[in-house]
């Protein structure tokens, strides 16, 4: 019996091993393709090349890296702070406040979560075209603001919140302000983290909508820069894998440097 166990077990590493090691690959060839030239990549070369800081020779004198990572930088995280303000309060008041309509307009939230965000992209496209809100910081930071995943999300974690603590402070004379900044934001605090480094990845990531909203060169983000270096008629794998490097890091870091937060909100704990 103890060496049925064992060999289970052995073979439960084993398995986990394989499964890491088939996660890591990919990166593990994007950071080698940044190393290697065009034709490196392309024949499938996965050493170590000695060709990067060519690669990054040809990218600073071809692309505005700097530029595209601030604007990256500066509207992702100003579509988290926003969104994690506003969604954690909606949050907040579905599951604290009681009311006999709550549970319907919530429904209702999670039906749209079913709507394809490109069956939306025209309308709030002309809506602002209208408003002048094209090529702006406005522009990208506004449909993402509030969404239906993240109120459902602070909305689930709350339940395990106690309502005790929301007494006790009213009774101490606080308002309802001072509760959610006192006493609600300190203890869901692995909630907010979660929720911060999903929306920030989601911003960061974003494609869709800043190829359509983002309309001069002066306000492209990563995304749109790492696509554009693929619209010639040959392309560099090498810088592109560069560039994804680049791009990938600041999301890793975060990930990384926030790793234990992150499964302690996604777990619903309450601190």
């Amino acid at each position: 019996m103890k060496n049925t166990k064992t060999a289970g077990r052995t073979f439960e590493y084993i398995f986990i091993i394989l499964l890491s090691l088939i996660s890591v690959f990919p990166f593990y060839w994007m950071i080698a393709g940044a190393t290697n030239k065009s034709s490196d990549v392309i024949t499938g070369k996965l050493t170590i090349g000695t060709y990067l800081f060519e690669n990054c020779k040809t990218m600073f004198s071809t692309v505005h890296l700097g530029r595209a990572l601030w604007n990256s930088l500066r509207t992702s995280a100003i579509q988290t702070v926003l969104s994690i303000a506003v969604c954690s309060m909606a949050g907040y008041g579905f599951q604290i406040y009681r009311d006999k309509g709550k549970d319907r307009l919530m429904k209702i939230l999670l039906l749209s979560m079913m709507i394809p965000f490109a069956s939306t992209m025209v309308p709030l496209f002309k809506l602002f075209s209208q408003v002048n809100l094209l090529n702006t910081t406005a522009g990208f930071v506004l449909p993402g603001i509030s969404t239906a995943f993240l109120i459902f999300f602070f909305r689930q974690n709350s339940v395990a919140f106690p309502l005790e603590t929301i007494q006790a402070a009213r009774v101490d004379g606080l308002n309802e302000f001072q509760i959610y900044f006192r006493v609600y934001v300190p203890i869901m605090s692995p909630t907010f983290a979660a929720a911060a480094i999903v929306t920030f990845m989601n911003a960061w990531n974003n494609y869709m909508w800043p190829l359509i909203v983002m309309q001069s060169q002066e306000m492209q983000t990563m995304p749109l820069l790492v696509s554009g270096l693929t619209a010639g008629y040959v392309t560099d794998y090498g810088l592109l894998m560069l560039s994804l490097t680049i791009m990938t890091l600041p999301t890793v870091i975060l990930f990384f440097t926030q790793q234990k937060r992150f499964i302690e909100g996604v777990t619903g704990s309450v601190k």
